[in-house]
């Protein structure tokens, strides 16, 4: 049976009801704490308006966004969120914050020193979190600025809305590091008492409940992606993408492939030339040679590889196994979904799921299914 019938170019389809219920699996997992939802880069390329009222409908009431063009995408689609800005406060836009109630995560003495004076200014204690840094080397304040950062607030009484870290290893559950963050993370939280803490993101969340505090911040699990390296990944599939065949050829052995040569063909071959490339989001590491296999796209119940380079508009599949179930310009190859995750083609192209997903900018129409699902 054809996969769908595009005819018009690449089809994303994004499952709004899988969204919901894995943001409703991972605040039953969360348990006690506050499971906010992590919408920066486009919702992983999903579309932040839809995925955020979505997530919304789903319960989700804080969220957290890297910019503030993101940060105003998300008020105007759900004005009662809760919106913290991971990228803090850019300088002179505290203005910006204030008026349209974005919480920045602070990293910085400087910000720091913007923010409290705008509070000063304004006679009023704008919400804020502060970041520390417990290991990435990103953004937050070095742990021996804790001391300096409880001073200063005191002398002005300012409390921050949250204490945050990030874990830089957590999609490894075992790493030494998790645990090493964990500890110096709690050395922190001793210089703000009753001060909620926020600690997890997807694989934290599920990699225990010492990770947890008051509050999680699930990101790349949302959307259907793998979080634990090494695990079966428990979370709905979200986003679907299927590209047309263009053309159906033959293909004689000895042959070459693609650009640079790059695919000898060792057989008497049918090739079916897909419309997708890396300008839509297909990574050009995704193509193959003789010697290093590439990705993969699912068409008629069947695995059919990449043959030779990725082209920018173009890619070329083998569908030889086929046999004589040849498809017809037109239809849809899977390109990831529900029968190849986008996790098998970050894997064959040696990323991660999250690039692929935020890649996600290319020449497709989007079709959101499944609505918005109430709780």
């Amino acid at each position: 049976m054809a996969a769908v019938t595009t005819g018009l170019g690449g089809q994303l389809t994004i499952d709004l009801a899988a969204l919901a219920r894995n943001w409703r699996a991972l605040d039953t997992v969360s348990a006690g704490a506050l499971t906010a939802a992590v919408v920066k880069a486009d919702a992983y390329g999903m579309g932040i308006a839809e995925a955020s009222k979505a997530l919304a409908a789903a319960g989700a009431q804080f969220f957290f966004t890297a910019t503030v063009d993101e940060a105003l995408a998300v008020r105007a689609a759900v004005p009662q969120a809760h919106i913290f800005v991971l990228n803090g406060l850019y300088p002179g836009a505290a203005n910006v914050y204030v008026r349209q109630r974005l919480m920045p995560v602070i990293s910085s003495m400087a910000m720091l020193e913007e923010w409290l004076a705008k509070c000063l200014e304004r006679n009023e204690a704008y919400p804020a979190a502060f970041h520390f840094d417990t290991g990435m080397n990103r953004l937050g304040f070095r742990l021996n600025e804790a001391t300096t950062v409880r001073e200063r607030i005191d002398l002005i009484g300012f409390a921050p809305q949250m204490i945050m870290s990030h874990l830089a290893c957590a999609d490894q559950p075992n790493h030494e590091k998790n645990r090493t963050q964990l500890a110096l993370f709690q050395s922190i939280l001793t210089h703000f008492p009753q001060v909620p803490a926020s600690l997890a993101n997807s694989a934290g969340l599920m990699t225990g409940r010492d990770y947890h505090f008051q509050m999680v911040r699930p990101g790349i699990a949302l959307y259907g992606g793998r979080a634990v390296i090494g695990r079966k990944n428990p979370m709905a599939n979200v986003a679907t993408l299927h590209a047309p065949i263009l053309q159906v050829k033959e293909g004689r052995t000895g042959e070459t492939v693609g650009y640079g040569a790059a695919f000898t063909l060792w057989r008497e071959s049918r090739l079916a030339i897909i419309g997708l490339g890396y300008a839509d989001g297909f990574l050009r590491s995704l193509s193959s040679t003789n010697s290093r296999p590439g990705g993969k796209v699912w068409l008629r119940g069947k695995l059919c590889p990449v043959l030779g380079r990725i082209s920018m508009d173009l890619t070329i599949v083998d569908i030889t196994d086929l046999g004589s179930d040849l498809p017809k310009p037109g239809e849809g190859v899977e390109v990831f979904g529900p029968h190849i995750s986008v996790d098998d083609q970050a894997d064959a192209c040696g990323t991660i799921g999250y690039e692929l997903l935020t890649a996600l900018k290319g020449r497709y129409t989007r079709n959101y299914v499944g609505g918005a699902e109430e709780p």
